[in-house]
């Protein structure tokens, strides 16, 4: 039965990796719980359990990228990438860190899979409005695509990870921002370091703003746009004032993904009568029909790239026709990524077999020994076995994994807390080392792929491994140190 589990496994690993012939990572996963019950792996009655663990964090993580994927569709992200190209007046060094900690910001309230396809295609396009050489747009593209991962430590809702993690050990949003935000602060100055020094040749002296149009003409839907500034702000009220309550977290993402859903449809349609009776002319923007026409709606490839539309290059003088247009409101729904509901549900009961046969047991086993030694130990020796996984088997089954085995050591105080958190460090930021290490990544490279910008496994795999190394350990220390100012 051991090796009926190992083999479950690996095989819906593998099909959920290669998507062979764009099939749903969802149904992959659920095709492995299905052979998993029917092997007995698993039993009917751990279903329950499982949906009990992953039903909240699953949904309030595609709420979080529903609220993305709107915001993205009037141009709140192009409109704020605009920005900080401005704010870097025309020096190419001040200009890459601008882009690093708008990546960090988007990845820490938009979680990383939002910074990640989204704002790369829109880094693309003002690489090439400022006709950036390649080598340069490289560099500025790899960045934002690695800080999307290791930006996403400072809250629960900024990575699926985190949320997994959080529900799972009974983490309040409080507890857990007050130990991430200053270890997340350190992961992105230690990332914005690493990177500088990387990409530090091929970084661009100067520039020329005025190359880039106005940020204003980025925006296509004024009310969706002002909206989306003050669903944020409630959100971050919500998030702190759930767990007092007792509200779970998906319904508070899933109350603001439905209030920018409203307002962007314009429903009910009585609340927005006068703006039914002066429409605004619809025009061919950067999310225009053309693009839909070229990729249909269902074509697999559309869910992969959220932000098409602003990645279309725009030439310095581009006079294509911009402003108000209406929000494909039911694509963006159709977009969202549902896969991850039924990826969630399957992926644990696969892994939930590998408990079962008491696989994790002996993962327990070396987590109990890190723990026996202290909150530095504990941290280090968890957050970089857990990276390694992530990295070779991916985050997402790693972090179910490792909560499981850590759940079993029984360890309490400082340690336990040291392991809990290093397991999130570890699935953030090890995927980042390998091509496999997450789907995010995957997808991002398959974007990238599609804008002409190609970046081999090869590749990847050199760059990754330099940049990753550096940045987890000292994440790792700063956890460790911050724990022992702050207590449990």
């Amino acid at each position: 039965m051991t090796v009926a589990a190992i083999l479950i496994f690996l095989a819906t690993l593998t099909l959920v990796i290669w998507q062979p012939k764009g099939l749903g990572i969802g149904w992959s996963a659920l095709g492995g719980a299905v052979v998993a019950l029917a092997t007995t792996v698993v039993h009917f009655s751990d279903v329950p359990t499982v949906v009990g663990i992953v039903w909240n964090a699953t949904l309030a993580f595609v709420a979080v990228i529903l609220i993305s994927l709107i915001l993205d569709e009037c141009g709140f992200f192009e409109w704020s990438a605009l920005h900080v190209a401005r704010w870097g007046r025309g020096h190419g060094r001040l200009l890459f860190v601008l882009i690093v900690l708008l990546g960090a910001a988007i990845a820490a309230v938009f979680a990383n899979d939002g910074a990640a396809l989204i704002l790369t295609p829109i880094v693309m396009q003002i690489m090439l409005a400022l006709r950036f050489s390649p080598t340069a747009s490289l560099g500025f593209v790899m960045a934002t695509g690695f800080i999307a991962d290791t930006g996403s430590l400072p809250l629960v809702v900024s990575n699926l990870v985190n949320i997994v993690s959080a529900d799972f050990f009974h983490i309040s949003f409080a507890r857990y921002a007050a130990v991430m935000v200053p270890v997340g602060l350190v992961s992105v100055a230690a990332s914005l370091a690493v990177l500088l020094l990387y990409f530090r040749r091929s970084i661009p002296k100067t520039y020329d703003v005025t190359a880039l149009r106005q940020p204003a003409e980025a925006i296509s839907d004024q009310l969706t746009f002002r909206t989306g500034w003050v669903v944020l702000a409630l959100l971050l009220i919500g998030y702190f004032s759930a767990d007092p309550l007792g509200v779970p977290l998906s319904v508070v993402a899933g109350a603001g993904a439905l209030i920018l859903i409203a307002v962007a449809a314009r429903r009910p349609a009585f609340l927005f009568a006068q703006a039914v009776r002066h429409p605004q002319p619809a025009t061919v923007g950067a999310g225009s029909a053309e693009t839909a026409a070229e990729h249909p709606a269902g074509d697999p490839r559309n869910t992969t790239d959220a932000g098409d539309h602003a990645a279309i290059p725009a030439a310095p003088g581009d006079d294509r026709p911009s402003g108000p247009r209406r929000i494909p409101v039911g694509k963006v729904i159709r977009e969202a990524p549902w896969q991850i509901v039924l990826f969630s549900i399957g992926m644990y009961l696969v892994v939930y077999g590998l408990r079962n046969q008491g696989l994790t047991g002996e993962l327990a086993k070396l987590f109990g020994f890190f723990a026996d030694h202290g909150v530095l130990t504990a941290a280090l020796g968890t957050g970089v076995v857990v990276a390694v996984l992530s990295s070779i088997m991916n985050n997402m089954p790693t972090v179910l994994i490792a909560a499981l085995a850590i759940g079993a050591v029984g360890a309490t105080g400082l340690s336990h807390e040291a392991m809990v958190y290093a397991n999130v460090i570890g699935s953030d930021l090890g995927p980042k080392i390998t091509p496999i290490g997450s789907l995010a990544t995957l997808l991002w490279l398959h974007v990238l792929d599609r804008k002409g910008m190609h970046i081999g496994w090869g590749r990847y795999f050199r760059t990754g491994i330099v940049l990753t190394i550096p940045v987890l350990l000292i994440t790792l220390l700063a956890l460790a140190g911050w724990l022992s100012i702050i207590g449990t």
